[in-house]
C-alpha cells in the first residue's frame, strides 16, 4: 500500500501555517487538479482527492491537533492513537463537491453550510410572443396570460387554515436545523443537518390550508400588459422585473423574460435598421425617368424620384422612412431597389419605334444625334 504523503507538503504550506493561508493554498491546489478541469490527466482525480483529504484535516483545529500529534494513524480505524476503534472516519464525508465547490469559489465549505430559512427570490420565467411586422416597427402594448405560481390568496401565503396558527418546530424551535455533538478522544465534533421533521422550515403548520395544501402557493394564469418598445427585432430580448414566479417567505418575485418573434412582411425586408423593398418599372420610364407612389408602413406613401437613365438593380434611398432606433430618436432609412420589366409581346407599332430608336442609336454612336437626344431637345 502506496505511504501518504504529509498534508502539509500537499498543500504546500509549513506546520506553522496559519488557517488562512491553508485554505488559500487549498483553493489554488484544487483548482490545479480538479478532474472537470483536468479531463486528459488521468492522475487528476488522485491528486484532486489527496488535496481534499488533506484540507479538511488541516482546516478543522482538532483534527489538525490530533495530525500533528499521530499523524496519518489518528485517522486509521485499525491503527487508532490510545487504542479507540472508528478514528474519525473515511475522508469522504466533505458532503461532495458541492461543498468543495462552495469553498473553492466563495462558500463558507461544510462548517458553514445552512439551511436556507428565510425568505428566497422567486424562479424567474421565460416565454415568447410572435408579433406582427409593423406591431415591431412602431411598438405596441398587448395582453398576454401568463401561467406562473403566486401567493394563496385563502392563507395569505402562510399555509395554514385561516383560523389555524403556525407554531415553531419544537425540534429545531423555529431554525430549521439540529446539531448533534459528538465526543472523541480528540475533542468533540459538532454537524448541523436540516431538521427533519419541519424539512427546514423551522415550522410546524397543524392544520394546512385546503387551497394549497400547505404550500401557501398556487398555480394561476394571470393577464398582464407587456408593452413592445418600437423598434424591436426579431430574436430580441425583454425583460419585465417582477412578474416572475412569487417568491418564497415573503421573498421578492423572479422577472419575466419574453423573446419577440417577429412574423415577415410580404413586401419588406429588414436589414438592420433599414427597410429594403423594390419597385418594378417599364424600360420608357427607366430611360426617361418618372415619379412613382410607393406604399410606407402605417398606411402612409411616398412620391419616388427615379431619375432618367436608371438602370435595374440601382437602389435609391429615401431617408428617414427605416425603423426607428431602440430608445433613440433616430430613424433608419428606406432603401428601393428598382426593376425594370422588359414586355414580351409588342404591337408593330412597338416594334418600329424601337427599331428606329435602335438605327438612331447607332448614329449616336458614330457622332450623330440619336432619336433620344432629338426627343431631349424637342421636350427642352
Amino acid at each position: 500500500m502506496a505511504t501518504k504523503r504529509d498534508f502539509y507538503e500537499v498543500l504546500g504550506v509549513s506546520k506553522n501555517a496559519t488557517a488562512e493561508e491553508i485554505k488559500k493554498a487549498y483553493r489554488q491546489m484544487a483548482r490545479k487538479y480538479h478532474p472537470d478541469v483536468n479531463r486528459d490527466d488521468p492522475n487528476a482525480a488522485d491528486k484532486f482527492k489527496e488535496v481534499s483529504d488533506a484540507y479538511e484535516v488541516l482546516s478543522d483545529d482538532n483534527k489538525r491537533e490530533a495530525y500533528d500529534r499521530f499523524g496519518h494513524d489518528a485517522f486509521d480505524p485499525t491503527r487508532n492513537a490510545g487504542g479507540f476503534g472508528g478514528g474519525f472516519g473515511g475522508f469522504g464525508d466533505m458532503g461532495g463537491f458541492g461543498d468543495i465547490f462552495d469553498l473553492i469559489f466563495g462558500g463558507a465549505g461544510t462548517a458553514g453550510r445552512r439551511t436556507r430559512t428565510g425568505p428566497q427570490r422567486g424562479a424567474d420565467l421565460e416565454m415568447r410572443l410572435e408579433v406582427n411586422f409593423e406591431d415591431a416597427v412602431f411598438g405596441m402594448e398587448k395582453d398576454i396570460e401568463l401561467p406562473r405560481v403566486e401567493k394563496c390568496d385563502k392563507c395569505n401565503g402562510s399555509g395554514a387554515e385561516p383560523g389555524s396558527s403556525v407554531k415553531n418546530c419544537p425540534d429545531c424551535h423555529g431554525s430549521g436545523q439540529v446539531r448533534s455533538v459528538q465526543s472523541t478522544p480528540f475533542g468533540r465534533f459538532e454537524t448541523v443537518r436540516p431538521c427533519s421533521r419541519c424539512h427546514g422550515e423551522g415550522k410546524i403548520i397543524e392544520k394546512p390550508c385546503p387551497a394549497c395544501r400547505g404550500n401557501g402557493q398556487v398555480r394561476k394564469t394571470r393577464k398582464i400588459q407587456v408593452r413592445i418598445p418600437a423598434g424591436v427585432d426579431n430574436g430580441s430580448r425583454l425583460r419585465i422585473q417582477n412578474e416572475g414566479e412569487q417568491g418564497i417567505r415573503g421573498g421578492p418575485p423572479g422577472d419575466l423574460y419574453i423573446t419577440i418573434l417577429v412574423r415577415p412582411h410580404p413586401r419588406l425586408q429588414r436589414d438592420g435598421y433599414n427597410l429594403i423593398t423594390t419597385q418594378s418599372i417599364d424600360f420608357v420610364q427607366a430611360a426617361l425617368g418618372t415619379q412613382v407612389e410607393i406604399p410606407l408602413l402605417g398606411g402612409a406613401s411616398h412620391e419616388l424620384n427615379i431619375p432618367e437613365g436608371t438602370q435595374p438593380g440601382d437602389i435609391i434611398t429615401v431617408r428617414g422612412k427605416g425603423i426607428p432606433h431602440l430608445h433613440s430618436h433616430r430613424q433608419g432609412d428606406l432603401r428601393v431597389i428598382i426593376e425594370v420589366t422588359i414586355p414580351k409581346r409588342l404591337s408593330k407599332k412597338q416594334k418600329e419605334l424601337l427599331m428606329a430608336f435602335n438605327d438612331d442609336n447607332e448614329e449616336e454612336k458614330a457622332g450623330k444625334k440619336g432619336i433620344f437626344d432629338k426627343f431631349k431637345d424637342a421636350m427642352g
